[in-house]
């Protein structure tokens, strides 16, 4: 798979991510957190494979 496509990917899965933690902010806190940090990590998952190649 090229690369491009999984910084991509995982740079859209972030943003879904990020969507999550703006709908749940009010009602869920804890799980805004949580999305928060899984966000975090995906683009910090995409920036690591961005610049391992």
């Amino acid at each position: 798979m090229p690369s491009e496509v999984v910084i991509v990917g995982l740079i859209a899965l972030a943003g879904f991510l990020l969507g999550g933690v703006y709908t749940t902010w009010r009602s869920a806190r804890v799980m805004a957190l949580l999305l928060l940090a899984a966000a975090a990590l995906a683009v910090g998952g995409a920036a690591l494979w961005w610049f391992s190649f």
